[in-house]
């Protein structure tokens, strides 16, 4: 038998028949028809926006008045996508005898976000808990130089920042202070608790005295 008779022969025992068609075709409408019964996984974004963990590495914002000019993230930082620009000023003394002292002011605070790589290294190095991470990621723009945000534009994701990764005692633009909690009912309370114990003790006292000044088989009248 020639070679081209064995391919001939080989090509037809290849070639699937009417059955296996349908039940290919068969199995390829049951996974459609399961993919149809199932609910949609997807949002219609932008009009509903997704819901970000807290922990999300969205954008980075800045609490301007933490900011010391250490230059920590700008060094750590491995690509390079910050500057920090500062000068100093001098601080009279506050009381007589006192010295002058020097601070740093912030200048710039500059972040190319076409350059971040979103490690958060910067967040984690900073001593002064003046970078967090804000879960925003819709601030795409159509030119790459618009990437470049100033410390003014930072400090607007402030607001973003979520309540658990705030520094502790900070409260945020228009927001009312916490008021202290009512303690009057508390006192009122103790107040209360004290005169019944300061009164039980007296009854005890006056029956302790009725006691000793009446003598042994001795009966009251």
């Amino acid at each position: 038998m020639s070679e081209d008779q064995l391919s001939q022969d080989t090509r037809g025992e290849d070639k699937p028949g009417a059955l296996q068609l349908l039940r290919g075709l068969g199995k390829g409408l049951a996974t459609t028809a399961k993919t149809l019964a199932r609910p949609a996984h997807t949002r219609q974004y932008p009009h509903v926006e997704p819901d970000l963990p807290e922990r999300s590495h969205g954008v980075i914002a800045l609490l301007e008045e933490n900011c010391t000019s250490c230059m920590l993230c700008a060094r750590e930082c491995p690509d390079w996508c910050i500057v920090i620009d500062s000068h100093k000023e001098t601080l009279e003394p506050t009381t007589e005898g006192g010295r002058a002292r020097q601070h740093n002011v912030l200048d710039r605070f500059d972040i190319d976000f076409s350059l971040c790589m979103y490690c958060g290294i910067c967040i984690e190095v900073c001593p002064f808990d003046a970078l967090f991470w804000a879960p925003d990621f819709a601030y795409a723009e159509g030119d790459i130089r618009n990437l470049l945000h100033d410390k003014a534009k930072l400090g607007t994701w402030m607001e973003q920042v979520p309540d658990s990764a705030l520094p502790e005692g900070y409260t945020r633009p228009g927001a009312a202070p916490e008021e202290a909690p009512d303690t009057t009912a508390d006192e009122d309370t103790k107040t209360e608790d004290t005169k019944t114990e300061d009164t039980k003790a007296e009854d005890t006292k006056t029956k302790d005295t009725k006691t000793k000044d009446t003598p042994e088989g001795a009966v009251e009248e």
